[in-house]
């Protein structure tokens, strides 16, 4: 008994009042959903309700079951539409998201996790996982690397010990991370997942699924240098211990503007899979990570992030006795003749500051100090019993 499974993943920039053109665009990819042949559809960035049930009312004919999963402030973004039941599913927030005050990164407020499904088709038990890492904004001066390794490494970790005896794996999404990177790695390497671009025999230059040179909100600047873009959107299984699992198509399946628009589906672009799965005597899986390697690279990581916490730890003191001696000074002189509400107002603000300074050492600091640590605890674990074996 063989069975094709296909799965599309799709971070739809759905960001209200922000993304361009997003309203028509979401239409777009309901319509466009509504009519394919799809298995299970994980799409990311659907901040709104409004968006996801836009697109369930139109799919619901190919696609009956859906779930959102729902986390801090804005909601996680990610969602599956499914045309098999969904028999349970599950959210795992992960610990580090972003920071609070970088508003203009927004990935604290979107309580970031992993999401699972679990189906049944056909006979066959199917894990869904969609997940949706935090964004590398600067590649030179990375400061939420530490933070991105940590969300791969529990997102492993939740796909190994929620997927035994499961006859198929998949992961899907948008991992924000380049192949060889370290998040990248940990993915892969500790519940041995096989990215299905490397079974597939499309060139790497034309596989960009994040500022492709053919969509057309990728900046100019980067188009005309002809400069392909990046792989960071990925698609990831792994069969069970008695079942084959073949790849048997690997696409980017949309075009490269909306039928009859000038504008792309997203500003990335989706990712279509076609997994094969037979109850054929399992090969070997092999992986191209060195476990052990990995982990280590990763408390290298972790190390030298606690000692910058450290060092934050105490700017931020530094800032809140300066901004206190600031406050205190002001009440020893009277307010300039004509200037008082000024005056007052600038009291304030510094106050305010040096509040916001105090909590990032005696909280913000803590909670980002006490994740890492139970993170490098279970990564020790796992390197213990590495070295057992």
């Amino acid at each position: 008994m063989s069975l094709e499974f296909k799965i599309i993943s799709l971070n739809c920039w759905g960001i209200q009042f922000v993304s361009k053109d997003r309203k028509n665009r979401i239409k777009a990819i309901a319509e466009y959903l509504a009519n394919s042949t799809y298995d299970v559809v994980c799409l990311q960035e659907i901040w709104t309700d409004h968006d996801f049930y836009l697109i369930k009312d139109e799919v619901s004919l190919v696609l009956p079951y859906s779930h959102y999963f729902y986390s801090g402030v804005t909601g996680s973004g990610v969602c599956i539409y499914s045309k098999h039941l969904i028999e349970e599913a599950f959210f795992h927030q992960w610990p580090l998201n972003g920071y609070i005050h970088k508003i203009h990164h927004g990935d604290w407020f979107g309580g970031k996790g992993v999401g699972l499904c679990k189906l049944t088709v056909n006979n066959f038990s199917v894990n869904v996982y969609t997940a949706h890492l935090h964004a590398e904004y600067n590649r030179n001066n990375d400061e939420y690397e530490a933070h991105r390794i940590l969300q791969a490494y529990d997102t492993a970790q939740f796909i190994l010990l929620t997927s035994q005896g499961v006859d198929l794996v998949v992961l899907a999404g948008d991992l924000n991370t380049l192949p060889g990177d370290l998040a990248y790695k940990v993915i892969k390497a500790v519940p041995g997942l096989i990215d299905a671009f490397d079974g597939c025999e499309v060139p790497r230059d034309e596989i960009a699924t994040c500022e492709n040179v053919k969509n057309s909100y990728t900046p100019t600047s980067l188009v005309k240098k002809k400069i392909p873009g990046q792989r960071i959107d990925y698609i990831m299984y792994h069969p069970g211990s008695k079942l084959q699992v073949t790849l048997k198509s690997y696409r980017l399946p949309l075009p490269d503007r909306v039928p009859y628009c000038s504008y792309s589906y997203s500003d990335h672009e989706a990712i279509e899979a076609t997994l094969e799965i037979s109850k054929n005597v399992a090969k070997n899986i092999k992986t191209d990570n060195d476990l052990e390697t990995v982990l280590h690279d990763c408390m290298s990581v972790l190390n030298k992030s606690l000692e910058i916490l450290v060092t934050h730890k105490r700017v931020y003191i530094g800032l809140f006795l300066l901004l206190m001696c600031v406050l205190l000074f002001s009440f020893a002189y009277d307010a300039p003749v004509g200037f008082s509400i000024v005056y007052n107002f600038g009291r304030v603000v510094v106050a305010i500051f040096a509040v916001f300074f105090l909590l990032m050492a005696i909280l913000w600091n803590k909670i980002e100090k006490h994740a890492i640590l139970a993170g490098k605890l279970s990564i020790e674990k796992s390197l213990k019993k590495l070295s057992e074996l």
